[in-house]
């Protein structure tokens, strides 16, 4: 029996990112010692722009070929997706195929995303609760931003927001796509008077969706939605790979694909 692991994120092409990466690849060796770790990324965009820099990259397909190639038999991939909306439902493909292959793998498994289901809404809101910003006032709100999907997954946004509102009910989600827009939650902030917003990233890297979408200088960024709306603003450029509580939850999902092989 040849064990692996192959971590699978979205990606991106910017070097903070690639630093969060390696911090949380740490953590991963750090608990599964004796487990070789692949990586994968599922946005073709992203292994597009390494490739223009020189970086090679591979998607989860290429990822799972080569370790297929490298004679693996026992394989547990990670998902650090936050829901279980459209990439995280491709990377599943992507798996279920090479299970169902002859001469695939012996043992093929994925571990759940940071919110696999409404059982992991506890664990996300106490690791939400326990790394704000340490500057935030209880009277300033938080602005969480997912990415968001057009896909049943996106409901998931929707159960952490609730459950978020009912522990602290200045803490709130927008994404990118989906129902939950920044400009419903800016309408809510006004309507409740408040004139302060810490935007917190709800992704695993602070890459170009934090730096550009939502702290960027561009009229469509959050900062300036706000900003315009008389509502004062501060950026966290991290994201929640690097956060214990938050890992840990992608850790324990890991444990369990481990367990499945």
């Amino acid at each position: 029996m040849r064990k692996g692991i192959l971590l699978v994120a979205f990606g991106s092409s910017r070097q903070e990112a690639h630093l969060s990466l390696r911090q949380f690849e740490e953590r991963v060796r750090n608990r599964f010692p004796d487990i070789p770790v692949r990586w994968g990324f599922t946005s073709g965009i992203v292994r597009g722009k390494l490739a223009d820099k020189g970086k090679k990259t591979d998607s989860s397909d290429k990822a799972l070929q080569k370790m297929l190639f490298e004679r693996y038999t026992h394989v547990a991939v990670q998902s650090l997706h936050v829901i279980t909306g459209k990439e995280y439902e491709a990377l599943a493909t992507d798996v279920d195929q090479f299970a169902e292959r002859t001469n695939g793998f012996d043992s093929v498994s994925l571990g759940r995303p940071l919110i696999g289901g409404e059982e992991d809404v506890p664990r996300v809101v106490e690791a939400i609760l326990s790394h704000l910003p340490p500057d935030r006032k209880a009277q300033e709100a938080v602005v969480l931003m997912g990415h968001g999907t057009w896909h049943a997954g996106d409901s998931l946004y929707d159960t952490l927001y609730d459950a978020m509102q009912t522990k602290d009910p200045n803490i709130f989600v927008a994404t990118m796509d989906g129902r939950l827009t920044i400009e419903s939650v800016r309408d809510e902030l006004l309507a409740r008077g408040m004139n302060k917003a810490w935007l917190v990233p709800l992704l695993a890297l602070p890459g170009r969706h934090v730096q550009k979408d939502m702290c960027g200088s561009g009229p469509d960024s959050w900062v300036s939605i706000l900003d315009a709306a008389g509502i004062s603003t501060s950026c966290v450029v991290r994201g929640t790979a690097e956060y214990d509580g938050y890992a840990d939850i992608w850790l324990d999902h890991l444990a369990e694909a481990l367990n499945q092989l």
